[in-house]
């Protein structure tokens, strides 16, 4: 029997939502990731050169530390991965997450939040994190306000 999982990285609650209503939707189950250490207010403004998050964003070989670990991962074969877009990709947080873990002979299906930037180049940076033969499908961007329906219609199209 085929096990998902809907993990994901939210810091202000609209990527955690999405991932609820997706895991709803797929019938998986949630994991979200979690930063060793929390982001704080100031660590997030984008505007500062010098906020943790800028400068992790700036150095593609970033891997900020992740607190705790999925339980048995090998039971998954099709993981959801969720998280905001920011500077036109994923936070690096979500290349630490998928080198931890072994994604060979899985599906993997990013999905992102942005209130209007696409994707950009996130699939360029995280398929790369995925070891082994990885069955990687495209990132998608989802505004705040989607829905079970859109969700739905999402999932069947890629034909899993």
């Amino acid at each position: 029997m085929s096990k998902t999982l809907v993990a994901y990285f939210s810091c202000s609650g609209v990527t955690e939502k999405l991932a609820n209503t997706l895991a709803a939707v797929v019938n998986g189950d949630l994991y979200r990731i979690e930063p060793a250490v929390p982001y704080t207010e100031a660590d997030l403004n984008w505007n500062n050169p010098r906020s943790r998050s800028s400068v992790e964003m700036s150095d593609k070989a970033s891997r900020p530390a992740i607190a705790g670990r999925v339980v048995d991962m090998e039971q998954y074969d099709t993981v959801y991965i969720g998280f905001p877009i920011w500077w036109y990709i994923a936070p690096t947080i979500i290349n630490t997450f998928l080198e931890s873990y072994d994604f060979s002979g899985k599906t993997v299906i990013p999905f992102a939040t942005s209130g209007s930037s696409g994707v950009g180049e996130t699939d360029k940076w995280l398929h790369v994190s995925c070891s082994g033969n990885t069955r990687w499908r495209p990132a998608r961007r989802f505004p705040d306000n989607a829905r079970a329906a859109e969700l739905k219609n999402w999932v069947e199209g890629l034909n899993l």
